[in-house]
């Protein structure tokens, strides 16, 4: 079964989230896990056996809980959630499909909070503070038993549910380039304008932070430049893909989106992380591909999606 978020949606929620005019306070964490020589019991776990989950322990409130914080203003949830897990538990992690969100109050105020399943790349080496004490990476059984709260348990469920992620893909259609119907030059030579280049420059993280071996462009010049900051970033050659192109005349919508959908899957056949940039008639047709199924996968310009694959076949995906 495919798993969807659109970073939109409500998430499941945990305890009454009460209007009374407040904003509410937003955080993001994540499930991090490591794979581990110890088989797990059966159970909860079982599609995970060999797999250990981080939890901390946070002196102030006395209980286990997943790695999580607040926002920063400004800051995606994506990238919240990987800063949160690195500055909790000295974990650098890749973060892969979203799981619940969670609501619920907090001091007087609504809270939401955003998870992800991460894979634990790094350890940035843990040093014990006065917000958390102690890190521990236990089975996801005892993960479950362990977690103070309910809400905790019911997403670490929701991550043994999964099956194994194989690799993750961060699609992104291209950045504003203005109006078609302004440029006088061949259409695949129009640039970004300046509002391109600062969605581009936003999307460089979210690209960097899945930790790609490679980027993929379609040789529209403006793709090419929505991935430019993200290469600067990684380090990392773009490779120009004319299987990520939008149709060209004479040329099947229909064609372009299952060349494009095959690229994809290619891409992580092997296992391991990719960021690729591609246009606005592609994208969703490559999506419904994927995912065997007719949905809205409009994708607005500087937008893009966090694609995670099980053994070649797509398993989530989340509008980033």
């Amino acid at each position: 079964m495919l798993h969807e978020r659109d970073g939109a949606g409500p998430g499941r929620v945990w305890a009454a989230d009460v209007p009374d005019g407040k904003p509410p306070i937003r955080a993001a964490g994540g499930v991090v896990w490591r794979p581990d020589g110890d088989p797990d019991p059966a159970g909860a776990g079982a599609r995970h056996a060999g797999t250990r989950v981080c939890l901390v322990h946070r002196p102030r409130y006395g209980d286990w809980s997943l790695p999580k914080g607040k926002l920063e203003p400004g800051e995606h949830p994506l990238l919240a959630a990987v800063r949160e897990v690195a500055e909790e538990a000295g974990v650098r992690a890749v973060p892969q499909v979203r799981l619940s969100t969670v609501r619920y109050r907090s001091e007087g105020r609504p809270k939401v909070v955003d998870y992800w399943s991460m894979r634990a790349v790094a350890d940035g080496g843990f040093q014990p503070d006065t917000e958390v004490d102690e890190v521990r990476w236990v089975g996801v059984d005892e993960a479950v038993r362990l977690v103070s709260y309910p809400h905790d348990a019911e997403v670490l469920a929701g991550f043994a549910a999964l099956p194994p992620v194989t690799g993750t893909v961060a699609l992104v259609r291209h950045a504003h380039a203005g109006r078609r119907a302004t440029w006088s030059g061949p259409d695949t030579g129009r640039p970004l304008d300046a509002q391109g280049w600062a969605q581009a420059h936003a999307l460089a993280p979210l690209v960097a932070a899945v930790r790609p071996a490679r980027l993929l462009s379609a040789s529209a010049r403006r793709c090419v430049q929505t991935l430019d900051p993200a290469a600067a970033l990684l380090d990392l050659p773009i490779e120009v893909d004319g299987d990520l192109d939008e149709p060209r005349p004479g040329q099947q919508a229909d064609e372009c989106a299952l060349a494009a959908a095959a690229r994809l899957s290619a891409l992580v056949a092997s296992g391991g992380q990719a960021g690729a940039c591609s246009q606005g008639k592609v994208i969703p047709g490559a999506l419904e591909r994927l995912t065997g199924r007719a949905d809205d996968f409009t994708t607005p310009k500087g937008g893009g999606w966090l694609l995670a694959f099980t053994e070649g076949r797509l398993l989530a995906t989340d509008r980033l």
